[in-house]
């Protein structure tokens, strides 16, 4: 049975409505239009700072949804940015996430980048409507890439259910992935 198609729960509702309101808030600084007409640029190459696209994952606006979301209060730590990897853990009471973006510079560059993540962490299924392709690890962690970016949520530190009501961490981590894609229109 694919992800999408499982029962709706009540929670379920919960990330659309938060989606929704997400997908509103946001600004996307790759649409450049005048009037009714907008025209999308291509995806920018990594550069020697982290882009605004990049950053949301650890700003307070993400931070908020996906606390929404998940009916936990966390704690970001400060982000880091080494080799165009942009990161921050989200830590709970009970646990703890690590939320990265990787900015490449080509569409092969990423294509390669996400194939390596997939043979190091494991492929497990793959996630269609997410992003640009996606994939669940074989742990539950999401990995998905939108234009020359690649989100990884990493749950290895979550306990086996987590959130408020208590839901597997690897539906944790669908659930942020999706709160984050909700944001990211382009570069």
């Amino acid at each position: 049975m694919n992800w999408y198609c499982r029962p709706v729960r009540g929670r379920l509702w919960i990330l659309i409505g938060v989606v929704a309101l997400a997908g509103g808030a946001c600004t996307s600084p790759s649409a450049v239009g005048t009037g009714t007409a907008t025209t999308i640029q291509r995806p920018l190459p990594a550069g020697p700072r982290p882009s605004a696209i990049a950053k949301q994952v650890c700003q307070s606006e993400a931070h908020r949804d996906i606390d929404s979301a998940l009916g936990e209060k966390g704690v970001v730590s400060t982000p880091t940015w080494v080799g165009h990897l942009y990161s921050c853990r989200y830590t709970y009471p009970t646990g703890s996430m690590v939320l990265s973006v990787k900015e490449l510079s080509s569409w092969p560059e990423t294509d390669a980048y996400f194939g390596q993540l997939a043979a190091r962490m494991g492929k497990g299924r793959e996630l269609p409507g997410l992003g640009q392709g996606g994939f669940q690890t074989t742990n539950g962690s999401v990995v998905v890439r939108k234009d020359w970016k690649v989100l990884t949520v990493e749950i290895s530190g979550l306990p086996p259910l987590f959130g408020v009501p208590p839901t597997s961490a690897g539906d944790v981590a669908v659930t942020v992935g999706d709160v984050i894609l909700g944001c990211w229109a382009g570069d």
